[in-house]
């Protein structure tokens, strides 16, 4: 039995062909997208500018299915975590964080993630699969809408676009579900969809040097690269993916990303971890790596997590750290800790409630033994 398709995993181009296949205009794609993405709407008998008939064909032969919201967590500096159920024991987790110049959210591309990176509280629950393109989109819309719509309920009948920014900083790795991201990102981007710049967008990766070349071609947006580390024993122990795409073959998949001719650099994110790539050596081993390329330096306090066996860099460390990086005229951010009070550490909620699952299951299991 096929199940109804879900209009989320269409861009604009594929609706106005399935629009044809049934006989209809090409522009009565374009209403619909607006409706779904713009306007929210989410009940075909209401979008009153499309026919009876092509609104029953929709209901006959369509579905609109979204991530399920399941938790909010709103921190006291109004970081906002967001638990979405998708199926059967699949959970993720999106983030909205808030500030003066921008509001962003952060998405995930994967349920969990097969990078295995030490650090990471998303890599000790495994991967489980994919998202599509209407369970990544679906965050940006369940976020976009539900924001816009206590903002005009405050502003009684005010309301604009409320995210302006989006990273995939989420769970999972984007360039390993590389099809449907790119489809996602482009549908962020479109004008009767969100009309995002792909200045607004930014993909983090851990280095899949494949599809960063393919990533170049397809829509270079903005790049964010979870370095951790400046030298090839250290990040093979941090970051696993590392023995395949050492930092030599990495760097060279930098250098042609910049190659598109758009003004930009590339972000190099590095998470200070306590004795282990906080010293002066490390941050004079970075220095060298990154000083003749454009490139700012977005240094992460770490976020501890239950056995992960690491803990976060002292101030101190942190502070001399990113001195010496700036003292060798390197742009370097320190991350604000945002939403500590909320499981802030991609992936804590979504482990908390893929245990509870597992620990059902097995009791489950025991009692039919």
């Amino acid at each position: 039995m096929t199940h109804p398709l879900n209009l989320f995993n269409l861009n604009l181009a594929d609706m106005e062909q399935l629009l044809v296949d049934w006989g209809e205009k090409p522009f009565r794609a374009r209403q619909i997208f607006q409706w779904l993405h713009q306007v929210g709407l989410v009940d075909f008998s209401e979008m009153h500018n499309l026919s009876k008939v092509l609104r029953q064909k929709l209901i006959e032969n369509s579905q609109l299915q979204l991530p399920v919201q399941i938790k909010q967590q709103i921190a006291s500096d109004g970081t906002r975590k967001w638990l979405l159920h998708l199926d059967y024991n699949n959970h993720i987790e999106t983030v909205f964080i808030p500030e003066d110049d921008r509001n962003t959210l952060c998405v995930s591309s994967q349920v969990g993630c097969a990078l295995a990176c030490s650090f990471c509280a998303t890599a000790q629950q495994g991967f489980n699969r994919n998202l599509s393109v209407a369970e990544i989109i679906g965050q940006l819309w369940s976020a976009e809408h539900q924001l816009r719509a206590e903002q005009k309920q405050a502003l009684k009948g005010q309301e604009a676009r409320q995210i302006s920014n989006i990273v995939f900083m989420g769970m999972g790795e984007p360039l390993l579900n590389y099809d449907n991201v790119i489809k996602a990102m482009r549908i962020m981007m479109d004008d009767l969809a969100y009309g995002l710049s792909w200045r607004r967008l930014t993909l983090s990766t851990a280095g899949v040097v494949p599809a960063l070349d393919r990533l170049r071609e397809d829509c270079p947006v903005n790049l964010a690269i979870s370095l951790h580390a400046s030298d090839d024993d250290l990040r093979n122990q941090l970051v696993p993916l590392n023995q395949k795409y050492p930092l030599k073959t990495l760097f060279a998949a930098c250098d042609r990303y910049l190659t598109t001719g758009q003004r930009r650099k590339i972000t190099y994110e590095y998470v200070l971890l306590k004795d282990v790539n906080d010293s002066p050596k490390h941050a004079k081993a970075l220095i060298a790596l990154l000083r003749h390329r454009p490139a700012k330096v977005n240094l992460i306090p770490f976020n501890p997590f239950a056995h992960s066996g690491y803990q976060c860099s002292t101030p101190d460390s942190i502070q001399r750290f990113q001195n010496q990086l700036i003292d060798a005229g390197l742009i370097t951010l320190r991350r604000k800790t945002r939403g500590d009070d909320i499981d802030a550490a991609c992936g804590q909620l979504a482990g908390k409630v893929q245990d509870k699952s597992r620990r059902k299951i097995q009791s489950a299991n025991e009692g039919t033994l």
